[in-house]
C-alpha cells in the first residue's frame, strides 16, 4: 500500500550542543515519526526506509513524501 507522510525541518542534537539541519517523517495512517539528520532528498528518503523498517504495526508499505 502506498501510504503518504508529512516532512518537517527540525533540529536534532548530536554529541554537542549545537542544533543539526534535520528531517522528520510523520505517517499519516498512524501518526508514527522517523527524524533522520539532514534536509537534503537523501535525508527525506531515508526517513522513508526507515519507516517502512519501523512500522509499528509491522505493514510493508510504499511510504511517499507528502507533496502539500
Amino acid at each position: 500500500m502506498r501510504v503518504r507522510c508529512e516532512i518537517s525541518d527540525i533540529d536534532l542534537y548530536g554529541d554537542s550542543d549545537e542544533p543539526i539541519d534535520s528531517v522528520c517523517a510523520r505517517c499519516a495512517r498512524c501518526g508514527h515519526e522517523v527524524e533522520t539528520y539532514g534536509r537534503s532528498d537523501a535525508s527525506v528518503r531515508r526517513s522513508l526506509v526507515t519507516m517502512r523498517e519501523e512500522c509499528p504495526k509491522d505493514e510493508s508499505n510504499f511510504y511517499v513524501a507528502d507533496e502539500a
